[in-house]
């Protein structure tokens, strides 16, 4: 089975990686999964591309479980 997985992330402090929406699609699954601000800032987005910061239901830490889940 073939599987596609985008993402949108941020490179943030000292390396960390901060994923801010991922996509899963393969044959029989079609999902995407937006993560919450893993901190606060002032209001910041993309109008073209439509994601904001504070966009996002799943917690950052929670990203094995959400993907985990997304795939079973």
């Amino acid at each position: 089975m073939e599987v596609v997985i985008d993402y949108e992330f941020l490179n943030w402090r000292q390396g960390l990686v901060l994923i801010k929406e991922l996509s899963i699609a393969a044959q029989y699954v079609l999902h995407t999964i937006h993560f919450q601000s893993s901190y606060s800032m002032r209001p910041h987005g993309s109008e073209e591309k439509g994601l904001n910061w504070d966009d996002g239901i799943v917690p950052n830490d929670h990203l094995e479980t959400a993907l985990c889940e997304a795939i079973a």
